[in-house]
């Protein structure tokens, strides 16, 4: 079950409504979640695209059919994966930033068919990726009512 962001809010170091969210509990929050928006270089713009990813260790694995997103990720490895909740208490952001490489090796594709990562969707994904995060960053926000600028 995916960390709830009144969850993350509780165990984070808060000062006023905004704080940064420590390492080990991005993490928490990436291995809880399956569910994020991968951002990936496309000639002089950027795609984003929902993806099922899973944790293992230090790196974040999917899958995906063949087609623009693997062709981008072959063009330029950086990308950005962003995940997040947001409850009636709080609300948080986590996001990976690395690099990603379609799988080509026999044994790195059984080490990756062997992680438990299921599609949201009937469709035929054949080619894994791995992403090796290079920054790994979050934030936890308090909810509540905005004052108002004009008082």
């Amino acid at each position: 079950m995916a960390m709830s962001a009144s969850n993350l809010l509780s165990r984070a170091e808060l000062e006023g409504v905004v704080g940064e969210i420590r390492p080990e509990l991005c993490w928490e929050a990436l291995e809880s979640n399956t569910l994020g928006r991968l951002a990936v270089a496309h000639d002089d713009t950027i795609d984003i695209f929902p993806i099922n990813y899973v944790v293992d260790g230090a790196r974040i694995y999917f899958r995906t059919a063949a087609g623009s997103k693997l062709l981008d990720i072959k063009a330029h490895s950086h990308v950005a994966l962003e995940i997040d909740d947001v409850d009636d208490v709080a609300a948080y952001s986590v996001v990976v930033k690395g690099r990603a490489a379609a799988l080509d090796s026999v044994s790195d594709v059984a080490e990756a068919d062997a992680l438990p990562l299921t599609s949201w969707i009937p469709t035929m994904k054949l080619r894994w990726v791995r992403i090796w995060p290079a920054e790994v960053t979050g934030r936890v926000f308090r909810r509540g009512k905005e004052e108002s600028p004009y008082v």
